[in-house]
């Protein structure tokens, strides 16, 4: 964590832009004045717009995935409630007025083709995000391949929620999951 106030209202104001406007149509110009910093102040801490870009994405992933781990420490005991937290999760996450869908498809969609460095940060957060309910699923006594349904029924969500406008999606998904372990439980106490 950085103890530079600069760096860190500089990727507040970095995140709140990209976010809300997308990055190609967020200048350098636009987060100076945002944070109120000078050019050259905000050159020293981010030599191009692609470190910048870098960085809102790395701190982005790390605030994203601990406050979902978060929510389901504290929401939910028995492993099948834990991972049917995520999709509580995700619903508030959609209700929040300045909900755009997921970052990482956004960014991946606008740079992905041209910049490795997103498409990485990309596949770095979807990865641990999908690692983490296939780890929810097999706590919760479901296989590994079923955590990973799951983790598209979330993907699905989210897409649908930002295109939607609704918090709907959330709940349908976390109706699905709940099927998908029923079935789950099912062929695992009776195999063929």
């Amino acid at each position: 964590m950085s103890t530079d106030p600069a760096r860190e209202r500089i990727l507040d104001c970095a995140e709140d832009l990209f976010y809300a406007r997308g990055i190609q149509h967020v200048g350098m110009d636009a987060v100076r004045d945002a944070a109120g910093v000078t050019l050259r102040r905000l050159y020293q801490v981010f030599p191009s717009k692609g470190d910048l870009v870098e960085a809102y994405l790395a701190r982005r992933d790390a605030r994203w995935l601990s406050g979902l781990a978060a929510h389901v420490d504290t929401a939910a005991r028995s492993p099948r409630a834990r991972l049917l937290a995520v999709f509580d999760w995700l619903e508030d996450w959609f209700a929040q007025p300045d909900f755009r869908g997921c970052a990482f498809v956004n960014s991946f969609g606008e740079l992905g083709g041209t910049s490795p460095q997103v498409a990485a940060a990309a596949r770095r957060h979807k990865d641990a995000f999908h690692a983490y309910l296939r780890e929810l699923a097999t706590a919760a006594g479901a296989t590994a391949d079923t955590g990973t349904q799951i983790a598209l029924l979330a993907e699905g969500a989210m897409t649908t929620a930002a295109v939607s406008g609704t918090t709907a999606p959330a709940r349908h998904a976390k109706q699905a999951a709940l099927l998908l372990l029923t079935l789950d439980a099912r062929e695992v106490a009776s195999p063929a």
